[in-house]
């Protein structure tokens, strides 16, 4: 097939100077938007948490006055996604360019999301505070460092995918690779998810699982290593 032609996987091979330009842009997206975030969530502490946020949280938040807007807040969730699939959506040109974005800008915005939470609040004091990271289907919990390490990696994924679609060699992602990164995903949203149904609970920390969430992570990390080195050597000697 001629390069270029192919509108899956293998991408249009943009020059790299365009694919940096574009990449620069969407990560400023994505650095603004977790600025707005930050500053969602600075009103929402005014509010919810008048006496500063700290675990164990209060359930009493959850089951009183504030539990319509817990609804408001998982609608503004799920619309955030969709805010980033479309910017995903409009900045790639072709399925593994969108794929890239998506993983980059969702990854990006969660970093800068600290970053400005530190700036605006002075927190979170050490990477192993603890935060709500999400509400969708149930509460995620647990340090700050776990997300953080997550995003590394798919920061690293992302410029890895744009970079070799650029130079017209497309990573290559088989639907065994697909299934391996499903189950990742589900192993370390499984450790969030465990570790957020205590959080109102004195021993809070005690139930997100490092070794679960550490195993998940490893293998989302070999799952790249082996499309983007073994695979990648595999094209280049064939």
């Amino acid at each position: 097939m001629v390069a270029g032609q192919d509108r899956g996987i293998r991408g249009t091979g943009s020059p790299p100077v365009e694919a940096l330009r574009r990449s620069l842009l969407v990560v400023l997206l994505a650095i603004a938007f977790g600025y707005i975030e930050a500053a969602v969530v600075v009103y929402l502490r005014r509010i919810f948490h008048p006496a500063g946020f700290s675990f164990p949280l209060d359930s009493s938040l959850l089951a009183s006055e504030s539990g319509s807007l817990l609804l408001v807040e998982v609608a503004r969730e799920a619309a955030t996604i969709v805010l980033i699939l479309c910017a995903a959506l409009l900045s790639g040109r072709n399925r593994s360019q969108r794929v890239a974005y998506f993983l980059l800008i969702f990854a990006v915005w969660d970093i800068f999301y600290y970053v400005w939470l530190r700036v605006t609040l002075g927190w979170p004091h050490s990477l192993l505070d603890w935060d709500i990271l999400f509400l969708i289907p149930l509460p995620w919990a647990g340090p700050v460092l776990a997300p953080v390490l997550v995003s590394v990696l798919m920061v690293a994924m992302a410029g890895a995918i744009i970079y070799r679609d650029s130079v017209d060699r497309p990573v290559r992602v088989s639907r065994w690779d697909l299934v391996g990164y499903a189950l990742s995903g589900l192993v370390i949203i499984t450790s969030f998810c465990l570790a957020g149904l205590h959080t109102a609970q004195a021993d809070y920390a005690a139930h997100f699982s490092w070794p679960t969430f550490t195993v998940g992570l490893l293998c989302a990390a070999g799952i790249s290593a082996k499309c983007l080195w073994w695979d990648g050597r595999q094209a280049d000697v064939s």
